[in-house]
C-alpha cells in the first residue's frame, strides 16, 4: 500500500511504549526517519497545506487582530525575527526570494502567495504593517518571541492563530515558568526549569527543536481559548473515532536570534486523523501502548482522558 504523502511526512512524536514530559530538544534541522517515511530536513515546511493555512491565518487575524500582541520593547526583536524567517523561507522554497538592495533595504518575493514587497529594515512605514505580523503572513508557523531579563525568559510578543487550548493574549508578559503552569508533572520532574536553563545557554544562531502532541476533534488548527465555545462543544460530538479524532503534533523550533538575542519560538501544527494513523501498523501498536500506560492527569491534559477506553478498544480491534 502506498501511504498518502501527509502520512509519509508526518512528524511522529513517540519513541518507545512509555511517554513522560522531558526537555527533549535536539539540534535542527535534522532528518528523522519513521515507520512511514521521514520529516525534519528543514526548519520550515512548505507542503501542500501552505496556501490554505495562510489563508486561514489571514481570516483569523482579520476577525481577531488581538492574536498579534507585542510589548513595546520588542520591536527590534520583531525585525530580527522577520529577517530571519524570510531568509529561512527563501533558502527552503525556490518560489521565495529575499534580496538585499543596499542601505538596509530588501525586496521579498513569494510567488506561492503572489506577494512582492520592498522594505527598509526597521522602517514600519515601508513594510506597511508590523514586522512580526508580516513574518507570520509568509510562514505557516505560529511565532512567539521570548525576551531574556535578569536570567529569566518572558513571552513578550507573538502572532498565534493555531494555539491548542491557550491564548497568546493571555500569556503576554508571562515568565517561562508561568507559561507552563498548567502542564501536569512538569515541576515534579523538573522538565520546565531544565528547559529554561537550556534556552538561556543558547548562543546567537543556535536552532533546536522539540515535539509536543495532544488531540483535536476535527481538522481544527485554531483550538485557542478564543474559540473554546466552538471546539469545546465539538469534543462532545465525537461520532466516528477514525475520522473525527486527530493526533495533533507541534514541531517547535527554538532559535536564538542573531541581532537582538531574543529567542524565537516557531510552532508548526500537524493534524493526523486516527483513520490515517492506523495505516502504519507500528504507529497503531505504539500509540495504543503509550495511551494505555499514560498517567490519568497527563491523558486528561492531552485530551484523551474521557475517550481513552473507547479509543484503545478501537486501536486494538
Amino acid at each position: 500500500m502506498i501511504l498518502p504523502a501527509r502520512v509519509r511526512r508526518f512528524p511522529w512524536p513517540l519513541e518507545g511504549d512509555r511517554y513522560r514530559y522531558s526537555v527533549n530538544v535536539e539540534p535542527a534541522p535534522r532528518v528523522h526517519r519513521t515507520a512511514a517515511g521521514e520529516w525534519g530536513g528543514a526548519v520550515l515546511d512548505f507542503n501542500e497545506a501552505y496556501e490554505p493555512e495562510l489563508a486561514e491565518r489571514a481570516a483569523i487575524l482579520a476577525r481577531d487582530p488581538g492574536r498579534h500582541v507585542e510589548l513595546g520593547h520588542m520591536r527590534a526583536a520583531s525585525w530580527d525575527a522577520l529577517l530571519h524567517v524570510l531568509s529561512e523561507a527563501a533558502a527552503t522554497d525556490p518560489a521565495m526570494a529575499l534580496n538585499s538592495c543596499g542601505d538596509r533595504a530588501f525586496h521579498w518575493e513569494n510567488a506561492r502567495l503572489g506577494v512582492a514587497r520592498r522594505f527598509r529594515f526597521g522602517d514600519e512605514d515601508s513594510l506597511g504593517e508590523p514586522p512580526l505580523r508580516f513574518a507570520a503572513s509568509q510562514v505557516p508557523d505560529d511565532i512567539v518571541l521570548l525576551d531574556e531579563r535578569e536570567g529569566r525568559l518572558f513571552a513578550d510578543a507573538g502572532v498565534v492563530t493555531f494555539a491548542s487550548n491557550w491564548s497568546i493574549r493571555f500569556v503576554l508578559g508571562m515568565s517561562f515558568t508561568e507559561l507552563h503552569g498548567p502542564v501536569p508533572r512538569d515541576f515534579a520532574d523538573g522538565a520546565i526549569p531544565r528547559a529554561e536553563r537550556f534556552l538561556l545557554g543558547t548562543q546567537p544562531g543556535d536552532c533546536y527543536r522539540r515535539l509536543n502532541w495532544s488531540s483535536t476533534v476535527g481538522h481544527r488548527l485554531d483550538a485557542s481559548l478564543e474559540t473554546y465555545d466552538e471546539w469545546g462543544a465539538e469534543r462532545g460530538r465525537l461520532s466516528d473515532i477514525g475520522d473525527d479524532l486527530h493526533l495533533r503534533v507541534e514541531v517547535q523550533h527554538l532559535i536564538r536570534l542573531p541581532m537582538s538575542g531574543s529567542i524565537m519560538f516557531l510552532i508548526r501544527t500537524h493534524l493526523l486523523p486516527m483513520r490515517e494513523l492506523v495505516l502504519v501498523p507500528a504507529w497503531r501498536e505504539q500509540f495504543a501502548a503509550v495511551l494505555a500506560e499514560l498517567p490519568d492527569e497527563m491523558a486528561d491534559y492531552k485530551g484523551y482522558g474521557e475517550i481513552r477506553p473507547e479509543l484503545l478498544a478501537w486501536l486494538r480491534r
